[in-house]
């Protein structure tokens, strides 16, 4: 659940579920899923229950996707996170985010990336988009394409994106910081700094 400050947390009832239902938006090409199915292993790894629902949408690169996932210390019964109930909506595309606001909580926060795809002819100023977005409950805006670039790596703009949702998350950091290693380190050591840089760097662009 939220707080006031959008940021989730355990409700102070002992018997009340914590639940995390995120709404995952972005275009083909961006690594949506490679987003959630870190999170959702670093979740399982932390002891939650997860259930994760397949990418929709045309996944070749430059067609819109969408994913769900959902978190809980208790048994979930759907994939699919209701209208009106996303704690999270995760955007790696700014104008996707906006298709899916009707998905977020009165209390639920929009982490959304800065930097367009514009792959329809009449895509919208970038400024207007951006305001719509700040019209959420709580949003967070990131030049991810920028702290990838920063971090070494424009291919690690998905994991910058981790590292900014990572603040809203219910587990650590370092569940988070272990799942990237140990999904990199077959692909050596810089690689996996450069995507632990960008994480973090993220993680620091995300902070309320």
């Amino acid at each position: 659940m939220a707080d006031a400050d959008g940021a989730l947390s355990h409700d102070s009832h002992a018997s009340a579920p914590m639940t995390c239902d995120i709404v995952l938006a972005g275009v083909g090409g961006q690594g949506v899923l490679s987003v959630s199915a870190v999170i959702a292993s670093a979740a399982l790894a932390h002891g939650l229950q997860v259930k994760q629902s397949e990418v929709h949408g045309m996944a070749q690169r430059g067609g819109a996707v969408s994913a769900n996932l959902r978190l809980s210390d208790r048994a979930i019964a759907s994939e699919l996170v209701p209208r009106g109930c996303a704690s999270l909506l995760l955007a790696m595309e700014p104008l996707e985010s906006l298709r899916y606001f009707p998905f977020l909580s009165p209390t639920g926060t929009v982490v959304a990336a800065t930097t367009p795809v514009e792959n329809i002819p009449d895509y919208p100023p970038l400024e207007s988009v951006l305001d719509a977005i700040r019209t959420a409950p709580h949003a967070v805006l990131v030049d991810a394409t920028r702290l990838a670039r920063e971090a070494g790596s424009m291919r690690a703009v998905n994991m910058v994106m981790v590292g900014a949702a990572s603040n809203l998350l219910p587990l650590g950091a370092d569940a988070l910081e272990h799942e990237i290693t140990r999904r990199f380190e077959r692909k050596g050591a810089a690689i996996v700094e450069q995507n632990l840089r960008a994480f973090r760097a993220g993680r620091t662009a995300g902070r309320p």
